[in-house]
């Protein structure tokens, strides 16, 4: 038999054998699954994101939410938070902050134990807990999650600039134009021992998702 026969011989023997294997369920049921288990393989296999890097370590604070009501480092102890920087007369960024917080105030209702948001007025003279209530009201903040902070100017500044890090202006005494009081617009990431973990803009896309991710690894691995 001549080599051409002998390979034509095979080839149909092997095309009926993989024929037979295709015509049995049990072989779709094993490619069903294998395809299925691909994503699971891929996530067990990947190499774990390297740790957030430490930015700072923001010491003791304490100050008045928007209920009147003391609150600060203590309360945040084991607790994976977000800081941010608003003034009630804010009439440009202030609002855009504030609605990205509600995104991440909503899509975060599976972290709530864990996870909290805080804002601190770099108005506060302005900003009584009466004022924060109002706003907070406003911009369908859930007290559970969400806390707006007022206190002495001097107490606030040392946190917001000394621990933080975030630049925090001033409106000189009688100045009414409230688009002048600049301050940093970063979102400041703190985990569960009060250090810096990032820093976010609040303008840019996938943001709510890149800091969301970012908190759920630290509640997940503590670190």
């Amino acid at each position: 038999m001549g080599a051409s026969a002998m390979a034509g011989q095979f080839g149909a023997r092997l095309q009926t054998r993989v024929s037979r294997l295709v015509s049995r369920p049990s072989f779709w049921l094993v490619a069903i699954l294998f395809g299925l288990s691909l994503p699971v393989l891929n996530q067990v296999l990947r190499p774990p994101a390297p740790p957030l890097p430490v930015l700072g370590q923001l010491g003791a604070f304490s100050f008045l939410d928007q209920d009147g009501r003391a609150y600060g480092s203590q309360d945040l102890q084991g607790q994976v938070w977000v800081g941010s920087f608003i003034f009630t007369r804010c009439p440009t960024i202030c609002p855009a902050i504030t609605k990205q917080l509600g995104h991440v105030q909503k899509r975060a209702r599976n972290l709530s134990q864990a996870f909290r948001i805080v804002s601190f007025s770099v108005d506060p003279t302005h900003d009584s807990p009466e004022v924060l209530a109002a706003y907070a009201h406003k911009h369908g903040v859930n007290p559970r999650m969400w806390r707006l902070l007022t206190g002495p100017l001097d107490a606030i500044r040392s946190t917001v600039e000394g621990g933080l890090k975030v630049a925090m202006g001033e409106l000189p005494e009688g100045e009414q134009d409230f688009a002048s009081l600049f301050h940093g617009t970063q979102l400041v990431l703190v985990d569960a021992e009060l250090r810096i973990r990032g820093y976010y803009d609040p303008a840019e896309p996938e943001i709510v998702d890149r800091l969301l991710h970012d908190a759920t690894m630290l509640i997940n691995r503590g670190h």
